[in-house]
């Protein structure tokens, strides 16, 4: 099997592979190469729709050129206290750094991540990270503070050292999957809104109905799904609803089963929320402040709707 560097000839065929829309590991096979080689290759010079051999093959010697201690006086390299191989950890945080690229992060974000990822302390300084990535200051200013607002990385200030340091928790991934599952319920509820005002019965209220019905499984399956206690309080605003026969508005509700109003108030919101727990029948609002309860359109075709009534 091929090794060492990628030729010149070698990204002609990159070019010539993603250009017939090949797979990283179809053109990775053709070149007896490892199929991280060519995904971290692309990856670094512009991706797949903006990968050219000429330009990746002269930023590599840049790149090099950059590297060499003749040009640029490389700082003492730590030795790995665990004893591992520095390239196969350099290796390992291209590819994570690739594959964040591929998820929608920018690429020099992508790399600071993996940079901060792969450090046993999870903190380094901006000239820390200038210096691995041999790269500006500026950009891996611009790149912290996108990671920032994702809530990926924070920045603390050394007293020390007087500079400040960016720092991966060991909760960052639990924060940003529960910053998920808000954004997921935030969609169902808006998507349910739509579906609400525009009709269920109408094609455009049946796309966003069904939306909404996506967005709140989504959420449920992060978060671990409703609880027990979420499907008897539905159920009971429900009943209630169907035993009273016409609209009843929350307080209402909340005097007649003897309830504090919040409770009821959660119960309205779960079952609008969740519309598989109210199945067959679905939540409808006739007028602000004002519920009632109807059988669910997808369950029952317009004919039948027609002869029922």
């Amino acid at each position: 099997m091929p090794g060492g560097r990628l030729t010149n000839e070698d990204r002609q065929h990159i070019a010539a592979g993603l250009t017939e829309a090949l797979g990283y590991a179809e053109i990775a096979r053709r070149l007896g190469r490892p199929t991280s080689t060519i995904s971290r290759e692309v990856a670094r010079n512009g991706g797949p729709d903006g990968y050219r051999a000429d330009h990746a093959h002269q930023a590599t010697g840049w790149r090099a050129r950059r590297r060499n201690p003749a040009s640029s006086p490389e700082l003492p390299v730590a030795v790995d206290t665990y004893g591992r191989d520095p390239e196969a950890v350099r290796g390992f945080a291209e590819d994570f750094a690739a594959l964040m690229v591929q998820t929608g992060l920018p690429r020099m974000a992508a790399r600071v991540l993996a940079c901060l990822v792969t450090t046993d302390t999870g903190a380094l300084t901006a000239a820390e990270l200038t210096h691995q990535l041999r790269v500006s200051p500026a950009s891996v200013s611009k790149a912290i503070g996108y990671l920032e607002k994702l809530e990926l990385v924070r920045r603390e200030r050394d007293p020390r050292r007087r500079r400040e340091r960016y720092i991966i928790d060991d909760d960052t991934w639990l924060r940003t999957w529960m910053t998920s599952a808000r954004t997921n319920a935030m969609l169902a509820e808006t998507a349910q809104q739509g579906a609400t005002v525009l009709d269920t019965a109408t094609p455009a209220g049946a796309r966003l109905d069904q939306m909404g019905k996506f967005f709140t499984q989504l959420g449920d399956d992060m978060v671990g799904g409703p609880t027990a206690a979420v499907f008897d309080d539905t159920l009971t605003v429900l009943a209630a609803l169907v035993h009273a026969g016409m609209p009843r508005t929350p307080d209402q509700l909340a005097t007649a089963l003897d309830w504090p109003p919040d409770r009821v108030t959660n119960a309205l919101h779960d079952a609008e929320q969740h519309p598989d727990i109210t199945d067959p029948v679905a939540l409808r609002r006739t007028e602000p402040g004002t519920y009632t309860i109807r059988a669910r359109p997808d369950r029952l075709t317009p004919t039948q709707r027609e002869a029922l009534s």
